[in-house]
């Protein structure tokens, strides 16, 4: 028997090939991520620094996966970090490593809780399933502050010295959320965000007492 020839495969015809990858290539640059920079401001034009910014994706995921995790430590009578950013659904453990026993509550809409009087680390840690801020305080320390901000989205972060914060987004229609200490309520502001496939580009907010 003559051994069989394999068949070349047949070429993809000109214009169907030329179709194929200009929407390849469309898909490619669709997806791709592009460096946007967000800058905080006060109601003078000041930059913020410390300001919490996060970017909403549409279409994408509000919630964090499952045994997503953060911590709000206790060390010499302070809450660490100050201000703690996660996303919905993250669940925040509460350790002591102070000498002195500390009871951590938050009277917040979003997530009231009460961890009575304790050393070490809580067995259970606290779910932050909603949206918004939780102020956090402990009843034997007044001193003792800090605010978890709980965010529908994994983008998100404080800005610095400039009142900057930077992120990698893709093309689209997108929405920011900001918030800082200084308001005198605990409620994130928003505002409009277009990314345009062309490249990236910077954007400012404004974060005061009167505007939502």
């Amino acid at each position: 028997m003559k051994p069989q020839r394999s068949r070349p495969s047949t070429p993809l015809s000109r214009p169907f090939g030329i179709a194929l990858l200009a929407i390849l290539a469309l898909a490619a640059g669709s997806s791709q991520a592009l460096p946007w920079t967000v800058q905080a401001r006060n109601a003078a034009g000041q930059p913020l620094a410390d300001a919490v910014v996060a970017v909403e994706l549409r279409g994408r995921p509000a919630k964090a996966a499952a045994g997503t995790l953060a911590e709000v430590a206790q060390r010499e009578r302070q809450f660490q970090p100050a201000i703690l950013v996660v996303q919905t659904g993250t669940a925040v453990h509460f350790p002591n490593f102070d000498t002195v026993r500390h009871h951590v509550y938050s009277f917040s809409p979003i997530k009231p809780f009460d961890i009575k009087l304790y050393s070490g680390t809580p067995a259970e840690p606290v779910v932050f399933d909603k949206p918004g801020i939780a102020a956090l305080g402990c009843n034997i320390h007044d001193q003792m502050s800090a605010y978890i901000v709980v965010v529908d989205t994994p983008l998100f972060a404080r800005t610095d010295a400039a009142g900057l914060a930077r992120f990698d987004l893709p093309a689209g229609e997108h929405q920011i959320k900001a918030w800082h200490p200084s308001l005198r309520r605990p409620q994130l502001q928003t505002r409009p965000l277009s990314v345009s496939p062309a490249g990236g580009g910077s954007t400012s907010i404004e974060i005061t007492n009167s505007s939502n």
